[in-house]
Parts: structure tokens; sequence; C-alpha cells
């Protein structure tokens, strides 16, 4: 008799879910897309979860950050998993204890010796399928390498401007490392798609995170140059941030280059739509970030000293949000629509139907109409962010005395486990999806917080410890999954 296939999680019905990046993820060699990424999978499906959200999976920069990515497109080599390599014969045991890097470069030597047949196809075909950022990709890394790490706009000049003939040459010149990359990317791939696949046969969905703007330095920016805001040297015009807010009292200074949002127009968003494919081959939903600047952008004069200075300019997201929702329609959207809420930014969300986010953290600083019991339905609420403190480390700062007295009263009665109280709130709200960090239900403190906006040291470490997945925590989070009517139902 087969089995019955799982329920496929939909943003339209009551769901449960928890937010964890990979890269927290236990295991001998850091947080990578093997065997913990699919027992992960396992215990989601197991207690009732239809969702794991992550962060963003391109490389992250030098502090570790997924948000200042040197490509939107590629995934991170450093999630690569040594040990599936080993198994695939890519890796002999021995070579298992060195560095990420060194591993790939050791793998990437195998395969091109005695690779099978049906591999080196496979590469080929994965070569050929994504040569539209791919290679471009491939040779942006190439080239910094080269250029001892040095920012595109203070490579040769022909470079910085891709004159075609020094583009051919620069090819030319480094074959094998821009192959390394390409094969880099091809083994994410692999390994990416079968933590899809375990999932979606788990019934577990996978919802991603799309920053809205890149990084300077990176291969979009530089093969995609008359997209964005910069000047003859390359160096970017306007910067993006955000005014001053909870976070931070002068703003945000962000630094990314700032579309020329007319140009997207004028191809039809090409590349925007070429970005949300890619995440449609990894996701089944994607979480906009700063969803407010496809409505509205915070502009910063380039060389300004803090954010504080900016101005309002207004994007064309009505029309971006039809082409997308037109020509990648297998893509569920959720907007990150938190911060300077305008009525026009809400009109936008409203229009195409997408659910915004709430955070209980911030529910109990305001009114009592904020409250998580009087949430939307089309919403996505969670306890707290990657750019939030832990809800312990919330409930136990000094600063929290006030939103502590509220919550009280929401639970009406005192707290007796603030992260899990704070969960059970969420999860009992009208919110349709309902997420919480893995962090809060570990009951971690502020030593596990995972970024602190407005710092670039120190963030995007934490993991979780070995083991750390019981039975008696997943029979707690089923338990309250149940209980509210987030529990996967067949149909």
């Amino acid at each position: 008799m087969q089995a019955a296939m799982p329920v496929q999680p939909s943003l339209s019905r009551r769901a449960g879910g928890v937010l964890l990046h990979p890269t927290s993820l236990p295991g001998p060699r850091g947080g990578a897309l093997g065997a913990e990424a699919l027992r992960f999978v396992d215990f989601l499906a197991d207690c009732g979860q239809s969702w794991w959200q992550v962060l963003p999976l391109c490389p992250p920069d030098a502090n570790g950050s997924p948000y200042a990515s040197p490509s939107s497109f590629a995934g991170s080599p450093a999630l690569i998993d040594a040990d599936l390599l080993a198994v695939e014969g890519f890796l002999k045991k021995a070579e298992l204890g060195q560095p990420r890097e060194k591993a790939l470069r050791a793998a990437f030597a195998s395969f091109r010796k005695r690779a099978a047949r049906e591999d080196k196809a496979d590469f080929e075909a994965f070569r050929v399928r994504e040569a539209g950022w791919l290679a471009d990709h491939a040779l942006f890394l190439a080239l910094k390498d080269a250029n001892h790490g040095r920012p595109w706009t203070a490579w040769d000049e022909g470079l910085r401007r891709r004159e075609p003939a020094r583009l051919d040459e620069a090819r030319a010149n480094a074959p094998e490392e821009l192959r390394y990359h390409e094969f880099a990317q091809w083994l994410f791939s692999r390994q990416w798609k079968a933590v899809r696949g375990h999932a979606a046969a788990r019934g577990v969905g996978l919802m991603g995170d799309a920053p809205l703007y890149v990084r300077h330095d990176s291969a979009d920016c530089w093969a995609n140059q008359e997209l964005f805001f910069l000047d003859e040297g390359g160096a970017p015009s306007a910067v993006a941030g955000v005014p001053p807010d909870y976070f931070c009292a002068e703003g945000q200074l962000w630094g990314n280059p700032l579309y020329r949002w007319e140009r997207h127009q004028e191809t039809g968003f090409a590349w925007w739509l070429a970005r949300l494919k890619a995440c449609a081959e990894r996701f089944d939903a994607l979480r906009l970030d700063h969803f407010i600047g496809l409505r509205n952008y915070w502009e910063i004069p380039a060389g300004a000293a803090s954010a504080a200075g900016g101005r309002w300019v207004r994007a064309p997201g009505d029309e971006f949000l039809e082409a997308a929702v037109r020509e990648v329609p297998g893509l569920a959207l959720v907007a990150e629509d938190l911060g300077m809420l305008t009525p026009e930014v809400a009109a936008l969300r409203d229009k195409f139907r997408l659910p915004g986010m709430r955070v209980a953290q911030f529910s109990f600083d305001g009114a009592e109409q904020d409250r998580p019991s009087s949430w939307p339905e089309n919403c996505v609420g969670y306890t707290g962010t990657h750019d939030n403190d832990t809800a312990r480390g919330w409930w136990e700062d000094d600063a929290a005395s006030n939103a502590r007295r509220a919550m009280r009263h929401a639970l009406g009665r005192e707290s007796e486990l603030p992260s899990w109280d704070l969960a059970g709130l969420v999860w009992r709200s009208p919110a349709r999806t309902a997420l919480a960090p893995m962090q809060d239900l570990l009951n971690l403190g502020a030593e596990a917080r995972m970024n602190r906006p407005g710092s670039a040291a120190g963030n995007w470490r934490w993991r979780m410890e070995p083991g750390a997945l019981t039975a008696r925590l997943g029979g707690r989070l089923a338990l309250l999954t149940g209980a509210c009517g987030r529990a996967p139902v067949a149909p």
C-alpha cells in the first residue's frame, strides 16, 4: 500500500514553524547541508511544524553576514557538507579535517581526475542552465583573488568597465579557477536540492529570505552596473539605509548602492525576475526583506556619516510585484513590513494579498490592538527575528519592564517560562503562520542572539548544541501546535 503524501505547506492555512539558519546546525565541521539538516527537517515534521525558515543562503561577508554577500544568486560554499563529499567519493576520509576551502579544492581536484560520467554531465548541464549568473559570479571571485581582495572599483579600468576583450583575456587566464567556483556552486545546488526533496517528502516547506539590496562589492553590482546609481568610477552616488527607528537612534547606514528603478522597468525587471526564479528553485516561500523599500526607499548621499540626513524616494513596487506574481507564480511571498509602515506601503502589501509580519516582542510596547490576540490572519507572527534579542534575553533586559507588565496582562498571570509563554501567545494568535527562532524554543538567553543591527562584529555565530532536539522539546512543541490548530491536517 502506497504511503499517503504529506500535507503540503501553505501560507493560507494555520501552521507553525521554526527560524534557524543552516550555519546554526550542530556538526563536527560546522553547520552544513548534510545529516544534521535532514535530522532537523525530521524534527520539524515529527512535531507538526510546516515551515523551516532560513536566512539568505548566499555567501556571507567577512563578518559572517548573509545580508552583505558577494552574490545574491550563489549559495554559500561554507554550507557544503564535507562528509557527503566523502560518501560520494570526492574526498578521502583523511581530507575531512581540512578547512572547508581546502576540502572543496581537494574535492574539485578529485572530480577533475576521476568523476563519473553522469556527474560530469550533470555539472556541465548545471553550468549551462545557470550561466546567466554563474559565469559572472565565478569570474568575479577569480578576479577578486587575482587583485588580492580589492574591490572591483580598484581593478584595472578595462575589467572595472567590463570591456569584452579584457573579460575574454581574464577568462582565458584562469579557466581552472573559474571551473572551481562553478563546481562549488554545483555541489551546493545538489546538497540543497536533497534537503528540499526531503523536506517536501515530510511536508515541511522551506522559507527563504531575499535582501532587497545587494552589496556594492559584488558580482551583482559589477556585472550590472547600469542598474545601480554609480558614479564614473563605479562608486555609489547614493546609498541605502533606514531612518532612525527602534533599533538605532541615528538610523541604519547600510551603504548598499541604490537601484536605478527606471532601468529595471525598461528591461521588464529582468534581473529581479531572474533572482526570484532562482529563489523559486530553492524555496516554497520567500520573505522579501525591507518590503517598505519597494514603495519608498531611504536615499542617503554617498559619504554621509549617518542615515539621519536621507530622504524618501518613490519606487515602482506596483509594477515590480505585478511582474513577480505573473512570472514566478509558484513562489509565495511574505512582506517584511516592519518599521515605517505607511498607509501606502500597507496598501501595496494588501493589493497583492501578501502576508506581512508581526513580532511579539514589539507588540507589548504599543497599544492594546498591537497584541498577538489582535493580529490579522494574513500575517506571519514571530516571537522575535534574527535581529531581535532572544525572548529570554528580551524578558531579562531592564529596559523591557513596561513590556513585561503588558505581557503579564495578556497572559492573565505571572510568566513561568517567558520564551514559551511568548510562543504560546504567538501560536494562539489569529496569524495564519506562527514562527519562533530555535533559540526561543530552547529558552536561551542573550548570549544566543543571532544579530545586533548596527554592530558589525560578533554576530551570526550561534550554533545549536548537539542533542538539543530532544523528544521532550518536540513533544512540547507538538502539543502547543496541536492545541492551537496549527498541526497539518489531511484535506
